[in-house]
């Protein structure tokens, strides 16, 4: 990982979760905007807001304004342009705009989003999912509202903002970084309550691509892999039963997909995306129980051929790599294609005991330039 990656929290980091820390994003229930008109004095009550907000943490590189449906966000921007967008009620990643080509204009969207009724989908975002007991599935990690904890910036090469909120006895710390090359997402998890908690969690990231035949991964080869539904969550473009669904047939028409349970092991270097899929690269659980086992890649990378664009995706933390596309399901969203991706933990559920914490991030990074 590059020297710019992360600095937070590594002094405090327990000895199984990496020596470098990224920085982090959740995504939970958003709060549905009102169809009605805000009156006058909600409307200067959210320009109050804003401006405490940009008076005790507004600096350069970090702006607070309202996003679509007045919904209150914060935008991080770098030296070198490139600039991200999240919304602070939810949590929720809804723009990344790297500079990737030395031309002035030289920026490109890398997240793929869809405006519905009622929020924004796509984007990135993490699902926190409680277990009542192993093999159940779980119940969303339901959270109060995101509100700003803290921000920091080292000059102007690097800007983060800090997050925090509380479900039941968990209290939920959420950190999102923008450096020139990359931006980081990460989270901690404390249990502050006197019982065992079990979770299993993902952070999805919606990757824009240009065309469907030019979109791959790399980096996975020799990985075990499973056909596996993602984690419900309130920003998601398919469901999980949309997700598992087959593709008709066509000139794009899905291989046979393997029975869900049943594991393959990944033999070629470059996995095109045209067709649609949903896997789980992982360690199976069972080989989980030997002394030594090979885990999933640290680090792979997402190949854009249309727009000749590399992204290196990191996990810290997480166990398992989530890969989803959607094939021609795509095309009910626009002409864009995009993929689903990103570190998870979904197969065996992070156990977490009275007082103690968990910790998980990922790094979207680039040398494009």
């Amino acid at each position: 990982m590059s020297s710019e990656s992360v600095r937070v929290w590594v002094e405090t980091a327990p000895s199984h979760f990496s020596s470098s820390m990224a920085a982090s994003l959740l995504s939970f229930n958003l709060p549905k905007p009102t169809p009605i008109k805000p009156s006058a004095a909600a409307t200067a009550a959210a320009a109050s807001a804003l401006d405490s907000l940009n008076d005790r943490f507004g600096r350069k590189g970090i702006k607070f304004s309202e996003s679509d449906g007045s919904v209150p966000a914060v935008e991080l921007t770098v030296r070198n342009g490139s600039s991200l967008k999240l919304t602070i009620p939810d949590a929720h990643v809804t723009s990344y705009m790297p500079k990737v080509y030395w031309k002035d204009d030289g920026f490109e969207e890398v997240l793929y989003t869809v405006n519905s009724p009622s929020r924004v989908r796509g984007g990135v975002g993490l699902v926190i999912n409680e277990l009542a007991e192993l093999g159940s599935q779980g119940s969303p990690v339901i959270a109060s509202e995101w509100t700003v904890k803290d921000v920091d910036s080292d000059s102007i090469d690097a800007v983060q903002v800090e997050l925090s909120c509380t479900s039941g006895a968990l209290e939920i710390t959420y950190v999102v970084s923008l450096y020139p090359l990359s931006m980081a997402t990460a989270v901690i998890v404390k249990n502050k309550g006197r019982k065992e908690v079990k979770l299993n969690s993902a952070i999805l990231s919606h990757l824009r691509f240009k065309r469907r035949g030019g979109t791959a991964i790399q980096g996975l080869r020799g990985c075990s892999y499973c056909t596996h539904p993602p984690l419900s969550s309130p920003f998601e473009l398919l469901s999980p039963a949309e997700a598992m669904k087959t593709e008709s047939s066509g000139w794009f028409s899905s291989e046979p997909q393997e029975k869900p349970g049943s594991w393959t092991v990944q033999d070629v270097p470059i996995t095109i995306l045209k067709n649609k899929l949903s896997r789980v690269y992982a360690a199976p659980p069972t080989e989980r129980l030997k002394a030594f086992y090979n885990t999933a890649p640290s680090k792979y990378e997402t190949v854009d051929q249309g727009r000749e664009l590399f992204f290196r995706m990191i996990r810290m933390g997480f166990q398992d790599i989530y890969v989803a596309s959607p094939g021609s399901f795509s095309e009910k969203f626009g002409k864009d294609y995009f993929i689903c991706t990103g570190p998870a933990s979904m197969l065996v559920p992070v156990v977490m005991k009275p007082g103690e914490d968990w910790r998980g991030a990922q790094v979207i990074e680039h040398d494009n330039l």
